[in-house]
């Protein structure tokens, strides 16, 4: 477990940065998502709908597998400019994760939008601000507020989530906990180091979500 230790933490850096860039990726797309899920128009909420709902109602693993096996079976993919990235399991395993995170986190981020009394955007009206501008100055900042403590709990759906991409040949923390396995067959002693690797990550992001709560929150500061 001592030597499998300082193997395994060579798998974090990988582990984080399919994490960041997802979570970042997926962040900005679920505004956009959430936005098309309260629009007016029929085309835009329905669009959204369907599409949140068929990430949310398939495992991730299967997306993975679809993304990075499925797609490379059509000659029409290989042949165009998008095997540059659908060849490299690094970006398909980026994409899978960035849809996932994009479909639930729209959810949340809509659900905080919608918390917001619709009287904050007529008070920024009637300081003369623009629909649009009061929305980003206004709106926007206290939807993630409201919404913060559930996107926490998605970012350590994220975090638990990257182990997945192991599957694909990535040899971030679970990739190189089964390359080890394989070759010492002890299972138990390294998952369990693994699954604590995870456990610290984890603990730190519930940390960092925490001190976030209490900057935008005035009264828990």
């Amino acid at each position: 477990m001592y030597e499998s230790f300082f193997k395994l933490i060579k798998g974090i850096p990988l582990t984080l940065e399919v994490v960041i860039i997802s979570t970042i990726l997926g962040f900005f797309l679920a505004i956009l998502v959430a936005l098309m899920r309260i629009s007016k128009k029929g085309y835009l909420n329905k669009t959204a709908y369907y599409f949140v709902y068929a990430v949310r109602g398939t495992p991730l693993l299967l997306q993975i597998f679809f993304i990075y096996y499925g797609l490379a079976q059509f000659s029409f993919i290989q042949d165009s400019f998008l095997w540059i990235v659908l060849k490299d399991p690094f970006w398909c395993a980026i994409i899978a994760l960035t849809l996932n995170t994009c479909a639930y986190s729209s959810e949340i981020i809509r659900g905080g939008i919608q918390s917001v009394s619709k009287g904050y955007l007529e008070a920024g009206s009637a300081l003369g601000m623009g629909r649009i501008l009061s929305f980003r100055i206004i709106m926007l900042p206290l939807a993630i507020r409201q919404a913060l403590p559930a996107y926490g709990n998605e970012l350590i759906l994220m975090v638990k989530a990257s182990s997945l991409v192991s599957t694909v040949t990535l040899m971030e923390i679970t990739g190189i906990a089964r390359k080890i396995i394989s070759q010492t067959f002890a299972p138990i002693e390294i998952f369990l180091v693994a699954g604590s690797i995870y456990l610290l990550i984890n603990f730190l992001i519930t940390r960092g979500i925490k001190a976030a709560e209490n900057k935008l929150t005035p009264d828990l500061a």
